[in-house]
Order: structure tokens, then C-alpha cells, then sequence
């Protein structure tokens, strides 16, 4: 059946006053076929349309509307791409999802590499498994950004990573899409002793050659779970080799911001923690474009909660707890502190979470399970209410990774858990609840991509000599 049937009309919309129903298929746009979201999205932009419908019999007709300009028609179709997710091509030396233990739901093992996503949605892509034709409507339609997993722009060694023969031609489509106009950002998994040193400065100097069509890079450390038997093998970072990492991308970000006016590339927070350095500043960050890579996160999570801290004035809260990865246990702890500074009479406790499920390298929260939170935590002093990352979570559902869920937590651990954003003002909120009737929902900034979360502003009051 195709995928731009149509599933369900909104009520009051553009497309119900137009009298299209339910069951038809959307067959063009203004002359223009569409195949998916991103020819549905892009055609349906203007105030003015002809919809070409069938009926599913043969039938087809058209249908006029008009609307304002990037008002949505009001149409649901069976999937939110109109089509099917395209898996990954590639069989990449680093991977995380071959790292994976057996016996986890399926979904957990999908790779997914789809251009689509990474416009609608900002994931990542490699590009090898555009065709020319998806490679062409890229350009033509200029749709930009595109977030691109680059990991090293020389052909064999790209390859070599990615598993891909078609892996070398990245650097030569991102020319393409450079010369279009079209915006790219950048991400590079660092191996140690294989894309990093030389290879590094080999890869960022190709990339920056393409500003400002490439706008941002981060590199990241290769994640290595204990879970490796008869893949490639590879080293996790040490303290000393993460600092080298630093240091050299650090001169080249230096070099950029004299040459363009911008860093251009940043290391992400867990390769400071990785090297015991003090994180940046907010300015180091500039815009914070790779915030979804982890690049300056922590230092955005802080600078958030101190201004929360500084402009609100609370009654002392509950007693509670946080749990999170060893990575960002101190720079909570550090949180905390400063809360409490405030609020001498504030209870709270940090509980960093050793990652057993996975292995111990891996110590960041959003990879911790509900078993590992049980075990480590049963016991324990809690407080009220126990705080965790929504990232820990699977999206929009109250599951860990493992399949624990948090009703089962709760039960063990006998406090009821918050989900709480990573965003300081939502730590704040989180920590200063008037009650805890709203215990497992998200506390959160609420966006246009975010709308699934629960918008939770309780009234604040405002500490005296503060606008």
C-alpha cells in the first residue's frame, strides 16, 4: 500500500475545508509527484495548491486550496516519513548497535541512515546509501542543514571505517552540497590510533576548506562497551590521549576562529572529562550548534541552573536524589552545592551509576539501565523523589534500555522518579517541585520539537533587586 495514503484529516484544517477524506491517496503537489515527507513538506509550503488525489479506484481528482504561506494541510499519513525508514549500508568498525547485548527488543538493533531524518530531525547520516537521484533533490530543493558523520575525509581509510565501497565519495558529495548553498554540519567519531593524530588534521583541514558551507564539526570519542568479541579491535580514550585530542583541536579551532571568525570544531564534553580538564566557558560555544553531540553541554546545563538559581526564589523543597553516569556525577554534585549555598536547609544527594550492563567505559547516563539502577541504588537514602535524565528513558515511553520499566524502579526503590531534560532550568524546577503530583512526567523547555514533553512552569517569585 503506498505510504501517502491518507490516514486521518485534522478538523478545522485547510485540507477539511477542502473536502479531502480520508483513504485518498496524495498523488502530486502542484504537478509535483510526492514520494515522501520531504517532497510533501517542500510542496506544500505555498499559500496556493492543486492536490491531486486518487480514490484508491482508479479515481483521480483535483482539489484547490489556499492557506498561509508554511501553515500545514492538516494531513496524517501511516508514517511520519510517508514511507519506510532506510537502514544503514555501512558496517562501520566502531558501531554501537554491534556492541549491543543480545535479547534487547528489536527496535534497539535497527541502524538507521536516512536523509530524511537527519533534515526533519537532526540525526546523523554517512551518505552511502543516496542514490543520484536523492543526491540531485538535495540540491534542488536546497534543503539544509545536513548533519553528515564524516570521520575521516580520506577515501581508504573512510572505507575502511565505514565498511562501504561507496564510503569515499563523501568528500566529494559535501563539495556538491557546498557549492549548492547547502549548510552541513559535521561529526567525527574519534578512534584512537586510526582517525585521530595526523588523520585528524588531515580530516579537519579538507573540512574547513568547505566553510561556510561546512558551519560546525565535533568530534567525539569512540564509545566501547564490553560487548567487542570479533569486531575490529579498538581502544577507549585514556586520560593522557584524550588531552592530546584536546590540545589538537583546540590549535585548529584557534587557527578557524582567526581565519573565519568562528572555532568551527569542538570537542565534545566527555573528551574534557576523559582528560580531568575544566570544561569551556558559554562563550567557548558560541552558538552551541553541536549540543546534540554532547559539545558543551554540561557547560550549558550550568549556566542554565545558575541563572534559574539567581532569579527565582523557592520555599526548600522535599528531600530527593539524582542518579546519573560517573561522567556528569560531579558536575551535578558541583550543581547541587551551589543549590545548597542557597538553600542550606536543601536535601539532595548525587548518585553516579556504573555502567555494569555495558561496561564501565561507558559513563554517560543516557546508556544506563533500570537493572544497574536497582542494584546500585536499592538501599540507598532517596528522599522523596528520585530525579534521572529523560535520555535514559526510551523517547515518549517510561522504558529503560533494558526493558525495565519505571514502574518497576519505583517499586523497588519505593521513591517515585522524575525524567527530568537536560536544560538547567528544568534541574531547577525539577529540584524546587511544589509537590510531586506531577512525579513521571518530563519537567521541560517545551519547543515545537519537543511537544511531546509536559510543560511544567509553577509560578516563581522573583528574589529582591532582580528584574
Amino acid at each position: 500500500m503506498s505510504m501517502t495514503v491518507i490516514r486521518s484529516v485534522d478538523p478545522g484544517s485547510p485540507a477539511q475545508r477542502a473536502g479531502i477524506h480520508p483513504g485518498e491517496t496524495l498523488i502530486q503537489v502542484n504537478g509535483h509527484a510526492i514520494t515522501d515527507v520531504l517532497d510533501y513538506k517542500f510542496y506544500t509550503y505555498d499559500p496556493r495548491l492543486v492536490l491531486t488525489l486518487s480514490d484508491g479506484a482508479e479515481r483521480i481528482r483535483t482539489v484547490q486550496l489556499r492557506k498561509a504561506a508554511g501553515e500545514g494541510l492538516g494531513l496524517n499519513f501511516e508514517t511520519y516519513l510517508m514511507d519506510k525508514a532506510r537502514s544503514c549500508a555501512n558496517r562501520c568498525i566502531f558501531c554501537f548497535v554491534d556492541q549491543m547485548p543480545p535479547g534487547l527488543r528489536d527496535t534497539l538493533y535497527f541502524k538507521d541512515d536516512d536523509a530524511r531524518l537527519s533534515f526533519l530531525m537532526g540525526n546523523y547520516i554517512t551518505l552511502t546509501n543516496l542514490s543520484e537521484r536523492e543526491l540531485q533533490r538535495i540540491v534542488d530543493l536546497r534543503i539544509s542543514p545536513i548533519n553528515i558523520s564524516v570521520h575521516t575525509t580520506k577515501p581508504v581509510l573512510r572505507e575502511q571505517m565505514l565498511g562501504n565501497r561507496r564510503a569515499g565519495q563523501c568528500l566529494e558529495q559535501m563539495r556538491r552540497f557546498a557549492a549548492a548553498g547547502i549548510t552541513m554540519n559535521c561529526q567525527i567519531v574519534a578512534c584512537p590510533n586510526l582517525n585521530d593524530g595526523a588523520e585528524l588534521d588531515h580530516t579537519l583541514t579538507e573540512l574547513s576548506d568547505l566553510y561556510p558551507g561546512v558551519n560546525s564539526i565535533s568530534v567525539v570519542p569512540v564509545g566501547i562497551t564490553r560487548f567487542r568479541d570479533s569486531l575490529y579491535p579498538l581502544e577507549a580514550y585514556t586520560t593522557e590521549s584524550a588531552e592530546q585530542v584536546l590540545i589538537q583541536v583546540e590549535q585548529f579551532s584557534q587557527r578557524c576562529l582567526e581565519q573565519f571568525g568562528t572555532r568551527l570544531v569542538w570537542c565534545s564534553d566527555e573528551f574534557y572529562l576523559k582528560a580531568g580538564r575544566k570544561l569551556p566557558s558559554e562563550d567557548f560555544y558560541e552558538s552551541f550548534t553541536q549540543l546534540e553531540n554532547g559539545v558543551g553541554m554540561l557547560t550549558l546545563l550550568q549556566s542554565e541552573f545558575q541563572a534559574a538559581l539567581s532569579f527565582e526564589q523557592c520555599d526548600t523543597p522535599s528531600p530527593f536524589s539524582i542518579a546519573t553516569g560517573v561522567a556528569a556525577a560531579p558536575h551535578l554534585t558541583a550543581l547541587l552545592e551551589m543549590a545548597k549555598g542557597a538553600y542550606p536547609n536543601l536535601q539532595g544527594e548525587v548518585y553516579p551509576i556504573v555502567n555494569h550492563f555495558f561496561g564501565e567505559t561507558i559513563d554517560v547516563a543516557g546508556l544506563i539501565t533500570g537493572h544497574d539502577l536497582i542494584q546500585q541504588l536499592e538501599g540507598k537514602p532517596l528522599g522523596e523523589r528520585l530525579l534521572i535524565p529523560t535520555n535514559m528513558l526510551r523517547h515518549q515511553e517510561h522504558v529503560f534500555l533494558d526493558d525495565v520499566t519505571v514502574e518497576q524502579v519505583e517499586e523497588v526503590l519505593g521513591v517515585p522518579l522524575v525524567p527530568v531534560e537536560q536544560d538547567g532550568g528544568a534541574l531547577f524546577d525539577a529540584i524546587f517541585a511544589p509537590d510531586t503530583d506531577l512525579i513521571g512526567e518530563s519537567y521541560v523547555m517545551v519547543s515545537e520539537d519537543s511537544a511531546e514533553y509536559y510543560d511544567y512552569n509553577p509560578p516563581r517569585k522573583r528574589k529582591e533587586g532582580k528584574p
